[in-house]
């Protein structure tokens, strides 16, 4: 126990002079492990011959990964706040490497619900609490920027593919001779798969340790030099009162921002999940043949991604600037236009496909970045991991819905990548509407009233939280 108490928050709070920008790249080091949960498609081929199971079958295990993910944010949230961002973290990397290593016995045994309960549920509580671990200390940290630094952080989750992508490819094409890491559709074996969650799961163990000794939260009473705080309360929807995860969740600005996210994750999820076959099936030419290659449609799909993460720092940043409510009016009517312009013209140009696709895509990310740095302007600093943590079910909720919609109108019209332009059109104006209805809550967003807020000085400083915990 005496080797563990190093995760306690009094052993973590950052000395007389330290650098804030220093907390980041501890941030970035869990969001970047984490993120690997979107690069699962680059085995996911070789998992269905290797259970001989269904694309939908084996595409369960990250949508279950996803629930579970809003589930531990939402149950965890109050614990990471009362224990500190470095206990938070060291625990994300247990389960997250427990996670690898029960899945990789499931490849071993054949057994597909093994890799259900490791990859999916184990990992995907680390998933959560890894998510939610910094984002309360960085806001902590810059309260004169909360949207540049957890967008710095929550970038890493979305260019946590990037990494996890072409990693994969090269460890399992070392594991395989057999396998080609050039070609989308070679297929590894079931020891190669062994190998490679293994591999990931002691590796990214490893990384996540760099963060959670690295990770500092601030002194009580602490504050950036030339910061008034008095200045926040001059900013709209901006309050200096705190409120805490109990009363949040009771007030409508709660539920509202939860619709909103709702609605821009499952948007982005659309595109997200059939990227590569839409661009295929949209270009399809009178010969019933793509005009576009799956490499080349593989390699779209990777510039799509590099917008996903540009988006969570870029447009987080910049709703520092313009404001958190102005920047999902943004993200929200922006994408009305731009998803009615891919169901009508994004079939005329592979450059109006992309651009378009990445569009959405931005604010996909840039919705993740900027919803924690929202949730301090409404309720405060004081509980804001937990009350992210809550909101995150809307996440989990978009996982299962977004899927379900876009899939359902497309198994009616035919298998992907085999259909053409036409048989998205009623996918993607469905789209339409669900960002019209996050707009609308977006809109309705007003501050949260006084009998929310905590009592000045009720609210316990962070150190006598963890007292009052012990």
């Amino acid at each position: 126990m005496g080797i563990l108490s190093v995760l306690d928050r009094e052993h973590s709070v950052a000395p007389p002079g330290y650098s804030r920008w220093l907390i980041p790249p501890a941030a970035l080091a869990v969001h970047l492990c984490i993120g690997q949960a979107y690069a699962t498609s680059v085995y996911k081929t070789s998992l269905v011959q290797h259970f001989d199971a269904s694309q939908t079958a084996i595409g369960v295990i990250f949508s279950i990964a996803i629930v579970m993910l809003g589930l531990s944010a939402a149950i965890g949230g109050t614990w990471v706040e009362r224990n500190g961002p470095r206990k938070a973290m060291f625990v994300s990397a247990c389960f997250w490497a427990a996670g690898f290593g029960v899945g990789a016995l499931g490849i071993g045994t054949g057994q597909l619900w093994l890799v259900y309960l490791g990859y999916g549920v184990i990992g995907g509580i680390g998933l959560g609490i890894g998510y939610i671990s910094p984002v309360s200390t960085l806001i902590k940290w810059f309260p004169d920027r909360p949207g540049l630094a957890t967008g710095l952080a929550i970038m890493g989750f979305g260019g946590g593919a990037l990494v996890a992508s072409p990693l994969s490819r090269q460890l399992l094409g070392l594991y395989d001779d057999g396998y080609d890491p050039n070609n989308s559709a070679s297929v590894a074996g079931g020891g190669a798969l062994v190998a490679l969650f293994l591999t990931l799961g002691i590796g990214y163990f490893v990384v996540m340790m760099f963060g959670v000794f690295n990770i500092r939260v601030p002194a009580d009473g602490w504050k950036p030099d030339g910061f008034d705080p008095s200045k926040v309360k001059q900013k709209a929807l901006v309050t200096t009162a705190n409120v805490s995860a109990a009363n949040a969740i009771k007030t409508p600005q709660f539920w509202l921002l939860w619709v909103v996210l709702l609605c821009n994750v499952t948007a982005g999820i659309g595109i997200l999940e059939q990227a590569s076959p839409m661009i295929q099936d949209f270009f399809r030419g009178a010969d019933g043949k793509s005009s576009v290659a799956v490499a080349a449609a593989a390699g779209f799909v990777g510039v799509l991604s590099i917008f996903n993460m540009a988006g969570r720092f870029g447009w987080s940043t910049t709703s520092d600037l313009i404001g958190r409510k102005p920047i999902y009016a943004l993200y929200l009517g922006v994408g009305i236009i731009a998803y009615a312009l891919l169901a009508t013209v994004g079939h005329t140009s592979t450059i109006v496909f992309v651009l378009l696709a990445a569009v959405i895509l931005s604010f996909y990310g840039g919705g993740f970045a900027t919803v924690p740095a929202y949730l301090r302007d409404l309720f405060g600093t004081y509980q804001v991991g937990a009350i992210h943590g809550r909101l995150l079910t809307a996440w989990s909720a978009a996982g299962v819905f977004g899927p379900l919609i876009i899939n359902g109108f497309l198994d009616r019209e035919g298998k992907p990548g085999t259909l053409t332009e036409e048989a998205y059109s009623p996918a993607l104006f469905t789209m339409v509407g669900v960002l019209a209805i996050g707009f609308v809550a977006n809109l309705l967003i007003r501050p949260v009233s006084d009998r929310f807020h905590e009592r000045p000085g009720h609210e316990k400083t962070s150190t006598e939280a963890a007292e009052a915990a012990k």
